[in-house]
C-alpha cells in the first residue's frame, strides 16, 4: 500500500493498471516557477514538493506509507504552456500547438524509508495540422480545462496526435515504466493480481 499525492482521475487509473494498492492524498503547494528553472528542473522540483508535502501531511501514521507524487508538463522551445485558464485561453493554446511538435515531461518522486527518489520521462508529441471549427469545438468540452496543454491524449484530442515519440503514459500524466523502477527499488512489487 502507497499513498498517491494527487487528486488525478488518470493518475489513479495507471497505478491501478499495474496493480499498486494506493490511498490518495491531496496536497496544496505552490506551483510558481522560479525565474531561472529550466523545464526539467521545474516538473522535477514540482513532483519533489509534492512528494514531501504528502510526507509531511502523512507522517502522524505509526507506520509511514511510501509517497508517490508526479508532475506533468508542456513545453515548447522551453516555454512550459500551462492549464487552460478558460475557453479563449484553450483556444490560444491549442492554436499554438497545432502543426508542431512539443515536449512532455513527467516527473515522478516516491518519498519513503526518509528517501526521496526521482525519475523523469521526456517525451515528443506532434499535433497534425488542426481546423479553427476543431479548437473551438473541442474548447467548449469540460475535457481540455484541467489539462496541461489544454489536452488529454486518452480523450477526444487523441485525433490530433499525429505521431508520440516516448511514453503514452507519462503524457497521460504518470510515467509507468519510471514509476515502477521507482516502486521496485523500494521494494513494493507490481503487477499484483
Amino acid at each position: 500500500m502507497i499513498i498517491l499525492a494527487s487528486s488525478s482521475q488518470r493518475r489513479a487509473e495507471l497505478l491501478r493498471q499495474i496493480g499498486i494498492d494506493f490511498k490518495t492524498l491531496e496536497t496544496s503547494i505552490d506551483e510558481s516557477r522560479l525565474a531561472t528553472e529550466s523545464a526539467e528542473e521545474y516538473v522535477c522540483r514540482m513532483a519533489e514538493t509534492k512528494a514531501r508535502a504528502g510526507q509531511k501531511m502523512a507522517s502522524d501514521q505509526a507506520q509511514p506509507l511510501p509517497v508517490l507524487a508526479a508532475d506533468t508538463i508542456i513545453s515548447i522551445d522551453g516555454s512550459i504552456v500551462g492549464k487552460p485558464h478558460d475557453s479563449q485561453d484553450c483556444h490560444r493554446m491549442l492554436a499554438k500547438l497545432s502543426d508542431s511538435q512539443h515536449q512532455v515531461l513527467s516527473a515522478v518522486a516516491l518519498g519513503y524509508a526518509g528517501r526521496l527518489e526521482l525519475k523523469m520521462s521526456l517525451n515528443q508529441v506532434k499535433f497534425r495540422a488542426l481546423e479553427e471549427w476543431e479548437i473551438e469545438a473541442y474548447c467548449a468540452l469540460d475535457e481540455p480545462l484541467d489539462k496541461a496543454g489544454a489536452y488529454a491524449i486518452q480523450g477526444k484530442a487523441a485525433i490530433f496526435i499525429e505521431r508520440i515519440e516516448g511514453s503514452y503514459s507519462a503524457v497521460m500524466g504518470l510515467p509507468l515504466f519510471e514509476t515502477a523502477a521507482l516502486l521496485r527499488e523500494a521494494g513494493i512489487s507490481v503487477l499484483k493480481q
